[in-house]
């Protein structure tokens, strides 16, 4: 099994419970691939945060007052990781019950029966009869963007240290709008460029345009002229 995401770990358990012996291999040192440690939970830990934040300064038309929330930066980087961190144990805890035999590695097919696996301590071979693939995805590179500190992907998005007083998010998908959801609650003045008509390209869009008046009052648009001009 390459790749020990969401689709990797469930497949390699289901194949240990067949009876099967099952290798997982994958980059990170803890299983749950992408989503788990860069992805979808960090996003979801601190869209929780965000939410919190926004119901305290929406409370007092229910009656309820609160002080101005003030934020811990490393509190929250730590109570962030440590969910993540306890999710790992628990996905390693049932692959050791299984008997599941996990690499931190990077693999290379060989033949249609045989991989190359790099590790930190060298390389190593591994022949099989069957391979799932589950390698998930990356964040995409835009070829016009300048080389620049200030340009990071949603990876690094997730590692926040500072509240930029601005922030441009390129693209309104999903991951693009969970990014503007999150600074913009934390305080960010944040500018969306989509290069479609609507947000959430492909989505229906009865349960867009909800969405895009919701962010109204937190984000502001722009097209993909504004961006060009914004590069130059």
């Amino acid at each position: 099994m390459i790749g020990s995401g969401p689709g990797g770990y469930t497949a390699a358990f289901r194949a240990a419970d067949l009876g099967m012996k099952v290798t997982l291999i994958d980059r990170y040192a803890n299983l749950g691939g992408v989503c788990l440690n860069v992805g979808c939970i960090p996003s979801k830990a601190l869209l929780h945060v965000a939410k919190v934040l926004d119901d305290s300064k929406e409370a007092a038309v229910t009656g309820l007052y609160f002080d101005e929330p003030k934020l811990d930066f490393e509190v929250m980087k730590n109570w962030k990781n440590e969910l993540i961190s306890g999710l790992t144990r628990g996905l390693k805890g049932l692959a050791d019950k299984r008997n599941v035999t996990v690499v931190q590695g990077s693999a290379y097919f060989i033949s249609a029966n045989s991989l190359k696996i790099e590790t930190h301590d060298g390389e190593s071979l591994l022949t099989f009869e069957q391979c799932i693939i589950a390698t998930g995805s990356e964040p995409a590179t835009l070829p016009f963007l300048p080389d620049d500190p200030r340009v990071i992907d949603s990876t690094s998005a997730l590692e926040i240290t500072e509240i930029p007083n601005n922030i441009l998010i390129i693209g309104g998908g999903i991951i693009g709008l969970e990014m503007a959801t999150i600074y913009s609650s934390l305080g960010s003045m944040v500018s969306i460029v989509e290069l479609t008509e609507t947000l959430m390209p492909g989505t229906d869009q009865d349960l867009v345009k909800p969405l895009e008046k919701s962010l109204e009052s937190k984000c502001e648009g722009k097209t993909l002229r504004a961006l060009r001009s914004l590069l130059v």
